[in-house]
Formats: C-alpha cells, structure tokens, sequence
C-alpha cells in the first residue's frame, strides 16, 4: 500500500471513529486501526481522546498486543510506570522477541534518567526489529541526553544508513559536527550523502550551513542554490542564500533572495531589515530608510531596527531625527543598554552633555560594563566639572579592565586637574608603557596637560 493510500485510511478511520463518539453507535474497527487512531491523539495532544479510543479497542480487542504496547505508551507518558512495567512483562512472557517491550523499555529507563540501562534495551531490539533506522535514532537520542555527542552521532549516521529519508536523524547529525566544531567532517560526510541522495534539499541546505561556517560564502551559495532548486519553497535555503551573497557584498542579489522570502511566506521583520542593509550599502539611502520603516511597523520590539534607524540618521549628521527614534526606542524598552548608549552618544555629538551622561549611567545601570561606556561617561563628567565623578567611573573602570592605557592617560588628566602632579606623572609612566602609541589622548582630551613641561620630557624619555 502506497503512503498516500495509508494516509487516506487513516483518514477514513478517524472520521468513522469521530462520527461513532458524535452518535454514540458502536463501529467494528480491527485492531491496527485503533492503534493508529491513539497514535494519531496521542501525537495530536488530544490525550483524552486517545484514551477513549484505547479503551474501545481494547474492549473489541481484548488480547491485542499492539493496543497493549499502545497502552504502555500511554501509561509512561501519564508517569504510570509500575502499571506500564507489569503489563510489559505479561507480553514478554507471551512474545519474548517483540521487539516493541524492549523499545517501551528503553523508554522507561530514559524517563528515569537511566540512559545506559535504555541504550541496552535498543541493542536488544535491534536484534528483532524490522525497522533498524528508528531503533538507531532512539540510540542516537539516548547518547545526546548523555552528551556523548561522538557516540550520538555515529547512531544517527547508522539510522541514515538505513533510511536516507529520515531527516530528523541527518539534523541530528548535522547538530552534532557542529557541536563538535568539526565542520570539514560534516563536509565530507554531506557530500558523500549527496551523491547517493542528489536531491536531497536538506541535504544541500546543511551542505551551505557548514560552508558558511567555515567563510567560505561562495560554496554556500552553490550549495543554497542547489537547494532552492530542487525545492522552489524551501524559505530557509533562500535566506542562508541571501545571507550568503550579502557577506560576498553581492547586495543587489542578496536583495532578490530577501524579496523571495517575503513572497513565498509572511513578511519578516528580519528580511526587511536586511533589504534595508543592503540598500544601505548600495547608497540607496531613500529605500533603506523605506525598508527600516516597514521592519518597525512589523516588529516595534526589534531592537536592531530602532538602532538602524538611528545609524542611518547619525550616518547623514542629522543628529535631531536619530534623537527623535532612539527615543522611541527607549519609549519602547527603557532598559535596554543600547538605546540609552545610543541616546548619549547623540547628545554628546550635540553638546547635550548632561543628557550625554544620564545615557551613559543608564546603560551601564542596564549591564553595559564596555570599555567605552566608561570613557565617554567619563569624558562627559570632565567636560560638565565633575572630577570627582569621573575618577570615580575610570576607578571603575580599572578594576575591569586593569591594563587598559586608554583609563592610564585619562587618569593623567583628571590628577593634574586637581594638582595631584606625582599621582599624574606615576599614572602617565605607566601608560606610556603599556602603550606608548595612545599618548594622543592626552593630547586630545587635556592639551594643557599635554603642552606640561614634565608631561613632555616623561614622553621624550621613552621615545630615547
């Protein structure tokens, strides 16, 4: 029997068995048809109506083994395990080669976290089975839940092995070379997988993952576009496709691929923002402010669009409009660190230094601990006074990043500022040290420290 005619019966079972439930007459099904019909609730959800299908059949099937081994899986995933044991043996007693009890067995054993003791079961049914791929799989499970990720792996590639059709086992695979950060292994292993199974889209798809992994963007979108050929939906390959072309800056292709996602399903808000990179790059400032605009209409809470938005405006020195949506940014989400770092970047770029360091503070109160966030908020403080409050932010600062020549130089400044000149000169020895290039912040941010007759000769002694 075909898979289109099997489906169709089920079909036909299950709404001859919901018609029954409707009705309240009684139907004569064979045993098989309600072991697909629990299944079928069971994979559905719809736990009730499974039960209620396994107590008719059994009713009409008393000595069925498979509605027996159905009934196991119900009771395991009700947590009912000593009643799922003991009727596991009555049917090991009658049927000691059914394969079914050990995989229910396993089963057991992998809910009590008894993942070797479940593996031993799987290697007894293998014995028995007819369908070694699926027992394979469960193996493969059981090591991940180990995190025995080599040992998983080779499961999955024996499962393969024996049902090239079994994707959720070549995901597996695939999830496992690159957990283990073997990339040309999963490169090899696709390829050869390739050649038996030409048409596998999934195939090609993982192919241009692992291609994209290693950098190398070109092969990628070979493989993508092997994908997308075989499968002219396949809205995943489309996109790795258009990521691919976008790191090769091949952006007018990238955009095309973008487009396409949109076409084949909703819009998202990342295939906007993309496009809106792109354009970007091409210079077509009108269309990527058009595609930023539809990303935030499709996802207000997408913080990279705001701050797209925002990049856009600064890029063009229009400093008041970017203002104008990191606000909305921060209206949106007041503890996110990269609006508020944003907000003070742009307020300091129009001389707003005291809103410049209320974005400071407010992104590092909301975890920025960057080298930067610090530097600024310090810069900022000295420009509005606060000494004080600005060595108290580099000190910080220090303790985070104990060898950073750029918090040495500043220090330099702020000591001299106080007249505290052998903490500056001890403070400027050791940056000019650390690093001897950098000295031009001094230059920049304090040039009356700078132009100090010791400050210089300290510079030409280590320039000797």
């Amino acid at each position: 029997m075909s898979h289109n005619e099997e489906e169709e019966e089920n079909k036909l079972s299950l709404s001859k068995f919901e018609s029954m439930l409707k009705t309240n007459k009684v139907f004569f099904f064979d045993s098989e048809e309600f072991e697909d019909i629990v299944l079928h609730y069971m994979d559905t959800g719809r736990v009730n109506l499974a039960k209620k299908a396994l107590r008719l059949g059994l009713e009409q099937h008393p000595k069925s083994t498979g509605l027996k081994l159905v009934h196991v899986e119900l009771l395991i995933y009700d947590d009912k395990i000593e009643q799922a044991e003991k009727i596991l043996n009555e049917i090991a007693l009658l049927e000691p080669t059914n394969e079914e009890v050990f995989i229910q067995r396993a089963n057991i054993c992998s809910k009590r976290d008894q993942h070797e003791k479940a593996i031993e079961h799987l290697r007894i049914a293998l014995r028995y089975t007819d369908d070694e791929a699926d027992v394979y799989s469960m193996i493969g499970m059981e090591y991940l839940f180990m995190d025995n990720l080599e040992l998983a792996k080779e499961n999955f590639i024996l499962c393969l092995d024996n049902d090239e059709e079994d994707y959720s086992a070549l995901y597996n695979v695939v999830y496992c070379f690159d957990f283990l950060d073997q990339n040309q292994e999963a490169i090899v292993y696709l390829e050869n997988f390739i050649e038996k199974n030409p048409y596998s889209e999934v195939a090609w798809h993982q192919l241009g993952r692992q291609f994209y992994a290693i950098k190398n963007y070109e092969k990628a979108v070979w493989a993508f576009d092997y994908a997308c050929l075989i499968d002219e939906g396949f809205l995943g390959a489309f996109l790795e496709k258009a990521k691919s072309l976008e790191k090769l800056q091949h952006y007018q292709e990238a955009i095309d691929c973008y487009l396409i996602t949109i076409e084949l399903d909703d819009p998202t808000s990342f295939a906007y923002l993309r496009i809106g990179k792109c354009y970007e790059k091409l210079g077509n400032s009108e269309q990527a402010l058009n595609f930023y605009l539809k990303t935030v209409h499709e996802d207000p809470l997408l913080d990279k669009a705001w701050l797209a938005i925002t990049d856009f405006y600064i890029k063009q020195k229009d400093f008041q409009k970017s203002l104008y949506y990191v606000n909305k940014a921060i209206g949106i989400d007041g503890e996110n660190p990269l609006y508020w770092r944003r907000y003070a970047t742009i307020n300091q770029y129009l001389n707003f230094f005291e809103e410049a360091e209320e974005g400071y503070r407010k992104a590092f109160e909301n975890g920025d601990v960057e080298l930067d966030n610090f530097l600024f908020w310090s810069d900022v403080l000295y420009v509005l006074g606060e000494v004080n409050a600005a060595f108290e932010i580099l000190n910080q600062a220090k303790e985070l990043y104990p060898n950073e020549a750029e918090i040495l130089y500043r220090l330099v400044g702020l000591f001299y500022n106080i007249e505290e000149e052998t903490n500056a000169i001890d403070a400027l020895e050791t940056a000019l040290t650390t690093d001897f290039n950098k000295n031009y912040i001094l230059k920049d941010a304090f040039p009356h420290v700078w132009e100090c007759e010791t400050v210089q000769n300290s510079i030409k002694k280590h320039t000797l």
